[in-house]
Protein backbone atom coordinates (compact mmCIF):
# COMPACT_ATOMS: atom_id res chain seq x y z
CA UNK A 1 0.00 0.00 0.00
CA UNK A 2 1.49 3.46 -0.88
CA UNK A 3 1.91 6.05 1.52
CA UNK A 4 0.16 8.88 1.81
CA UNK A 5 1.71 12.62 0.60
CA UNK A 6 3.88 13.69 3.11
CA UNK A 7 2.20 16.63 5.16
CA UNK A 8 5.83 18.70 5.07
CA UNK A 9 5.51 18.46 0.96
CA UNK A 10 2.56 20.41 0.64
CA UNK A 11 2.82 23.76 -0.94
CA UNK A 12 1.85 26.85 0.49
CA UNK A 13 -1.97 26.36 2.25
CA UNK A 14 -0.06 27.73 5.54
CA UNK A 15 -3.60 28.54 7.53
CA UNK A 16 -4.62 24.97 6.10
CA UNK A 17 -1.93 23.26 7.95
CA UNK A 18 -1.53 25.50 10.82
CA UNK A 19 -5.35 24.77 11.48
CA UNK A 20 -4.78 20.62 10.91
CA UNK A 21 -1.56 20.88 13.12
CA UNK A 22 -3.80 22.30 16.54
CA UNK A 23 -6.23 20.09 15.97
CA UNK A 24 -3.68 17.81 16.56
CA UNK A 25 -2.00 19.16 19.42
CA UNK A 26 -5.21 19.65 21.04
CA UNK A 27 -8.57 17.65 19.75
CA UNK A 28 -10.54 19.72 22.24
CA UNK A 29 -10.54 22.57 19.76
CA UNK A 30 -12.97 21.04 17.48
CA UNK A 31 -13.70 20.53 14.14
CA UNK A 32 -11.76 22.26 10.96
CA UNK A 33 -13.87 23.14 8.03
CA UNK A 34 -11.80 23.89 4.86
CA UNK A 35 -13.82 25.34 2.38
CA UNK A 36 -12.24 26.50 -1.35
CA UNK A 37 -11.74 25.30 -4.70
CA UNK A 38 -11.35 21.40 -5.77
CA UNK A 39 -8.05 20.56 -6.20
CA UNK A 40 -6.44 22.35 -3.26
CA UNK A 41 -4.99 19.72 -1.15
CA UNK A 42 -7.99 19.25 1.46
CA UNK A 43 -7.73 15.80 1.43
CA UNK A 44 -4.32 15.42 0.87
CA UNK A 45 -3.22 17.03 3.99
CA UNK A 46 -5.62 15.31 6.52
CA UNK A 47 -4.17 11.98 5.27
CA UNK A 48 -0.78 13.16 5.39
CA UNK A 49 -1.52 14.75 8.80
CA UNK A 50 -2.43 11.32 10.35
CA UNK A 51 0.12 9.30 8.47
CA UNK A 52 2.34 11.78 9.87
CA UNK A 53 1.26 11.15 13.62
CA UNK A 54 2.92 8.49 16.17
CA UNK A 55 0.37 4.61 15.63
CA UNK A 56 -2.27 4.04 18.40
CA UNK A 57 -2.09 1.11 20.41
CA UNK A 58 -5.31 -0.81 20.44
CA UNK A 59 -6.79 -3.87 21.19
CA UNK A 60 -6.95 -5.88 18.20
CA UNK A 61 -10.07 -6.93 18.25
CA UNK A 62 -11.88 -4.10 19.27
CA UNK A 63 -14.50 -1.99 16.99
CA UNK A 64 -13.53 1.67 19.03
CA UNK A 65 -10.11 1.08 18.86
CA UNK A 66 -9.43 1.06 22.67
CA UNK A 67 -6.17 1.15 24.47
CA UNK A 68 -6.97 -1.71 26.64
CA UNK A 69 -9.66 -4.23 26.69
CA UNK A 70 -11.22 -2.50 30.18
CA UNK A 71 -11.95 0.32 27.71
CA UNK A 72 -13.63 -1.53 25.06
CA UNK A 73 -17.37 -1.72 25.70
CA UNK A 74 -19.35 -4.35 26.97
CA UNK A 75 -21.57 -5.36 24.23
CA UNK A 76 -18.08 -5.32 21.88
CA UNK A 77 -17.74 -9.46 21.66
CA UNK A 78 -13.55 -9.55 21.71
CA UNK A 79 -11.48 -11.73 20.13
CA UNK A 80 -8.16 -11.27 20.27
CA UNK A 81 -7.32 -9.01 23.25
CA UNK A 82 -4.16 -8.43 22.24
CA UNK A 83 -2.69 -4.94 21.99
CA UNK A 84 -1.59 -4.33 18.33
CA UNK A 85 0.00 -0.71 16.43
CA UNK A 86 -2.42 0.65 14.05
CA UNK A 87 -2.42 3.91 12.22
CA UNK A 88 -4.65 6.81 13.25
CA UNK A 89 -7.51 6.00 11.89
CA UNK A 90 -8.89 8.02 8.51
CA UNK A 91 -12.66 7.70 8.12
CA UNK A 92 -14.28 8.97 4.85
CA UNK A 93 -17.63 9.82 5.38
CA UNK A 94 -19.70 9.59 2.28
CA UNK A 95 -22.67 11.92 1.16
CA UNK A 96 -24.79 9.16 0.71
CA UNK A 97 -24.55 7.71 4.27
CA UNK A 98 -27.43 6.96 6.35
CA UNK A 99 -27.94 7.52 9.94
CA UNK A 100 -27.58 3.71 10.83
CA UNK A 101 -24.76 3.72 9.04
CA UNK A 102 -22.64 6.69 10.49
CA UNK A 103 -23.92 5.45 14.12
CA UNK A 104 -24.26 1.89 14.34
CA UNK A 105 -27.57 -0.13 14.71
CA UNK A 106 -29.14 -3.45 15.54
CA UNK A 107 -27.04 -6.10 13.40
CA UNK A 108 -29.91 -7.72 10.78
CA UNK A 109 -28.26 -10.49 9.64
CA UNK A 110 -27.08 -12.06 12.93
CA UNK A 111 -30.80 -11.24 14.69
CA UNK A 112 -31.94 -13.08 11.21
CA UNK A 113 -29.54 -15.91 11.49
CA UNK A 114 -29.18 -16.65 15.17
CA UNK A 115 -32.13 -15.04 16.73
CA UNK A 116 -29.66 -12.39 19.28
CA UNK A 117 -29.75 -8.95 19.41
CA UNK A 118 -26.33 -6.90 18.73
CA UNK A 119 -25.23 -3.98 17.42
CA UNK A 120 -23.34 -3.69 14.30
CA UNK A 121 -20.98 -0.55 14.92
CA UNK A 122 -20.73 2.34 12.48
CA UNK A 123 -18.60 5.24 10.93
CA UNK A 124 -18.38 6.59 14.65
CA UNK A 125 -16.97 3.89 16.07
CA UNK A 126 -14.66 3.65 13.59
CA UNK A 127 -13.16 6.86 13.43
CA UNK A 128 -12.25 6.53 17.12
CA UNK A 129 -8.85 8.16 18.34
CA UNK A 130 -8.51 9.11 14.87
CA UNK A 131 -10.27 11.79 12.12
CA UNK A 132 -13.66 11.77 10.38
CA UNK A 133 -13.28 13.02 6.91
CA UNK A 134 -16.61 14.74 5.24
CA UNK A 135 -15.68 16.16 1.60
CA UNK A 136 -18.82 18.23 0.50
CA UNK A 137 -19.87 18.97 4.41
CA UNK A 138 -22.36 21.56 2.39
CA UNK A 139 -24.15 18.91 0.71
CA UNK A 140 -24.31 16.86 3.70
CA UNK A 141 -27.87 15.97 5.35
CA UNK A 142 -28.14 18.77 8.06
CA UNK A 143 -29.36 16.28 11.23
CA UNK A 144 -26.06 14.17 10.08
CA UNK A 145 -24.18 16.99 10.39
CA UNK A 146 -25.78 18.17 13.67
CA UNK A 147 -25.57 14.48 14.85
CA UNK A 148 -21.64 14.13 13.90
CA UNK A 149 -21.12 18.12 15.93
CA UNK A 150 -22.77 16.96 18.91
CA UNK A 151 -20.48 13.47 19.19
CA UNK A 152 -17.68 15.41 17.95
CA UNK A 153 -18.37 17.36 21.12
CA UNK A 154 -19.20 15.18 23.53
CA UNK A 155 -16.63 12.32 22.93
CA UNK A 156 -19.66 9.63 23.13
CA UNK A 157 -21.61 8.08 20.87
CA UNK A 158 -25.42 7.23 22.05
CA UNK A 159 -27.68 4.64 20.40
CA UNK A 160 -31.25 4.20 21.56
CA UNK A 161 -33.15 2.74 19.06
CA UNK A 162 -34.61 -0.93 18.16
CA UNK A 163 -34.60 -2.00 21.71
CA UNK A 164 -30.79 -1.38 21.55
CA UNK A 165 -29.02 0.98 24.66
CA UNK A 166 -25.52 1.29 23.34
CA UNK A 167 -22.79 3.95 24.10
CA UNK A 168 -19.21 4.39 23.00
CA UNK A 169 -16.28 6.53 23.02
CA UNK A 170 -16.19 8.53 20.04
CA UNK A 171 -13.26 10.98 20.39
CA UNK A 172 -12.13 12.12 16.87
CA UNK A 173 -11.47 15.38 14.91
CA UNK A 174 -14.15 16.52 12.64
CA UNK A 175 -12.66 17.77 9.38
CA UNK A 176 -14.88 19.37 6.82
CA UNK A 177 -14.39 20.50 3.19
CA UNK A 178 -16.58 21.85 0.70
CA UNK A 179 -16.66 24.35 -2.25
CA UNK A 180 -18.82 27.55 -1.04
CA UNK A 181 -20.25 27.76 -4.72
CA UNK A 182 -22.21 24.62 -4.49
CA UNK A 183 -23.49 25.70 -1.26
CA UNK A 184 -23.41 27.24 2.42
CA UNK A 185 -23.58 25.60 5.71
CA UNK A 186 -26.12 27.16 7.92
CA UNK A 187 -25.01 29.66 10.65
CA UNK A 188 -25.36 27.37 13.65
CA UNK A 189 -23.38 24.54 12.07
CA UNK A 190 -20.76 26.86 10.92
CA UNK A 191 -20.31 28.04 14.68
CA UNK A 192 -19.84 24.66 15.93
CA UNK A 193 -16.80 23.86 14.40
CA UNK A 194 -13.67 24.60 15.97
CA UNK A 195 -11.78 26.35 12.89
CA UNK A 196 -12.61 27.53 9.84
CA UNK A 197 -10.13 27.76 6.33
CA UNK A 198 -10.84 29.72 2.96
CA UNK A 199 -8.10 27.89 0.56
CA UNK A 200 -7.78 28.67 -2.95
CA UNK A 201 -5.29 27.96 -6.05
CA UNK A 202 -2.30 29.14 -6.06
CA UNK A 203 -1.78 32.38 -9.01
CA UNK A 204 2.06 31.92 -8.82
CA UNK A 205 3.47 30.40 -11.51
CA UNK A 206 6.64 29.35 -9.85
CA UNK A 207 4.28 27.65 -6.96
CA UNK A 208 1.91 25.86 -8.94
CA UNK A 209 4.77 24.65 -11.35
CA UNK A 210 5.96 23.06 -7.64
CA UNK A 211 3.06 21.46 -6.68
CA UNK A 212 3.48 19.79 -9.93
CA UNK A 213 7.26 18.77 -9.53
CA UNK A 214 6.52 17.22 -6.35
CA UNK A 215 3.45 15.50 -6.71
CA UNK A 216 5.10 14.14 -10.38
CA UNK A 217 7.84 12.95 -8.37
CA UNK A 218 5.50 11.31 -5.29
CA UNK A 219 3.67 9.35 -8.12
CA UNK A 220 6.80 8.26 -10.16
CA UNK A 221 9.73 8.37 -7.95
CA UNK A 222 8.36 7.21 -4.80
CA UNK A 223 10.84 6.14 -2.41
CA UNK A 224 13.12 8.76 -3.22
CA UNK A 225 10.50 11.14 -2.58
CA UNK A 226 9.48 9.99 0.67
CA UNK A 227 12.98 9.58 1.83
CA UNK A 228 13.35 13.13 1.25
CA UNK A 229 10.39 14.58 3.11
CA UNK A 230 10.50 11.78 6.01
CA UNK A 231 12.96 14.13 8.71
CA UNK A 232 10.64 17.47 7.83
CA UNK A 233 7.55 15.40 8.96
CA UNK A 234 9.83 14.00 11.92
CA UNK A 235 10.34 17.17 13.33
CA UNK A 236 6.79 18.43 12.50
CA UNK A 237 5.49 15.03 14.65
CA UNK A 238 7.85 15.64 17.29
CA UNK A 239 6.95 18.86 18.18
CA UNK A 240 3.52 17.99 18.00
CA UNK A 241 3.88 15.47 20.45
CA UNK A 242 6.33 18.38 22.81
CA UNK A 243 3.32 20.50 22.31
CA UNK A 244 0.73 17.95 23.65
CA UNK A 245 2.89 17.67 26.87
CA UNK A 246 3.82 21.10 27.14
CA UNK A 247 0.14 22.36 26.86
CA UNK A 248 -0.91 22.01 30.07
CA UNK A 249 1.66 24.09 31.54
CA UNK A 250 0.56 27.37 29.29
CA UNK A 251 -0.04 30.48 31.11
CA UNK A 252 -2.75 32.56 29.88
CA UNK A 253 -2.63 36.01 31.75
CA UNK A 254 -6.13 37.82 32.05
CA UNK A 255 -5.02 40.30 29.99
CA UNK A 256 -5.28 37.31 27.02
CA UNK A 257 -8.63 36.78 28.39
CA UNK A 258 -9.79 40.28 27.97
CA UNK A 259 -8.20 40.49 24.95
CA UNK A 260 -10.21 37.36 23.74
CA UNK A 261 -13.61 39.07 24.83
CA UNK A 262 -12.97 42.33 23.79
CA UNK A 263 -12.09 40.98 20.34
CA UNK A 264 -15.44 39.19 19.86
CA UNK A 265 -17.54 41.71 20.95
CA UNK A 266 -16.26 43.97 18.24
CA UNK A 267 -16.72 41.23 15.94
CA UNK A 268 -20.44 41.03 16.86
CA UNK A 269 -19.96 37.36 17.23
CA UNK A 270 -23.09 34.82 19.03
CA UNK A 271 -21.79 33.08 21.77
CA UNK A 272 -19.24 32.42 23.97
CA UNK A 273 -17.87 29.43 21.28
CA UNK A 274 -15.85 32.26 19.93
CA UNK A 275 -13.76 33.12 23.35
CA UNK A 276 -13.11 29.42 23.82
CA UNK A 277 -12.05 28.38 20.56
CA UNK A 278 -9.93 31.33 20.31
CA UNK A 279 -8.08 30.41 23.78
CA UNK A 280 -7.79 26.81 23.17
CA UNK A 281 -6.46 27.77 19.55
CA UNK A 282 -3.94 30.36 20.76
CA UNK A 283 -2.72 27.79 23.96
CA UNK A 284 -2.31 25.00 21.21
CA UNK A 285 -0.07 27.66 19.10
CA UNK A 286 2.21 28.57 21.87
CA UNK A 287 2.79 25.38 23.14
CA UNK A 288 3.29 24.28 19.11
CA UNK A 289 6.28 27.03 18.87
CA UNK A 290 7.84 26.42 22.48
CA UNK A 291 6.18 29.15 24.03
CA UNK A 292 5.26 29.00 28.22
CA UNK A 293 2.53 31.87 27.85
CA UNK A 294 0.18 33.10 25.53
CA UNK A 295 0.46 36.41 24.09
CA UNK A 296 -0.90 38.71 21.54
CA UNK A 297 1.09 37.19 18.87
CA UNK A 298 -0.95 33.66 19.06
CA UNK A 299 -4.07 35.79 18.95
CA UNK A 300 -3.56 37.15 15.71
CA UNK A 301 -2.44 34.41 14.43
CA UNK A 302 -5.28 31.90 15.50
CA UNK A 303 -8.68 35.00 15.18
CA UNK A 304 -8.70 34.71 11.50
CA UNK A 305 -9.36 30.69 11.45
CA UNK A 306 -11.42 31.09 14.66
CA UNK A 307 -13.78 33.62 14.56
CA UNK A 308 -13.95 34.81 10.56
CA UNK A 309 -17.16 31.74 10.20
CA UNK A 310 -18.78 33.15 13.18
CA UNK A 311 -19.50 36.60 11.37
CA UNK A 312 -22.66 38.09 10.77
CA UNK A 313 -23.04 38.79 7.64
CA UNK A 314 -22.94 42.49 6.32
CA UNK A 315 -24.62 43.21 3.05
CA UNK A 316 -22.86 46.44 3.21
CA UNK A 317 -19.37 45.48 4.02
CA UNK A 318 -17.87 43.41 0.68
CA UNK A 319 -15.07 42.47 2.33
CA UNK A 320 -14.36 38.72 2.95
CA UNK A 321 -14.75 37.56 6.72
CA UNK A 322 -11.12 37.21 7.54
CA UNK A 323 -10.48 40.54 5.81
CA UNK A 324 -13.17 42.10 8.78
CA UNK A 325 -11.22 40.32 11.64
CA UNK A 326 -8.01 41.15 10.53
CA UNK A 327 -9.35 44.76 9.97
CA UNK A 328 -10.78 44.42 13.91
CA UNK A 329 -7.73 43.09 14.86
CA UNK A 330 -5.95 46.08 14.03
CA UNK A 331 -8.31 47.85 16.42
CA UNK A 332 -8.59 46.25 19.20
CA UNK A 333 -4.92 45.13 19.77
CA UNK A 334 -3.25 47.98 18.41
Amino acid sequence: MTAPFPFSAIVGQTDMKQAMILTAVDPGIGGVLVFGDRGTGKSTAVRALAALLPPIRAVESCPVNAPTPADCPEWAELGSQKIVSRATPVIDLPLGATEDRVVGALDIERALTRGEKAFEPGLLARANRGYLYIDEVNLLDDHIVDLLLDVAQSGENVVEREGLSIRHPARFVLVGSGNPEEGELRPQLLDRFGLSVDVRSPNDVAERVEVIKRRDAFENNHTAFMAQYTAQDTVIRDAILAARERLAEITTPDAILEDCATLCIALGSDGLRGELTLLRGARALAAYQGDGTVGRDHLRAIAPTALSHRLRRDPLDEAGSGTRVRRILEDVLE
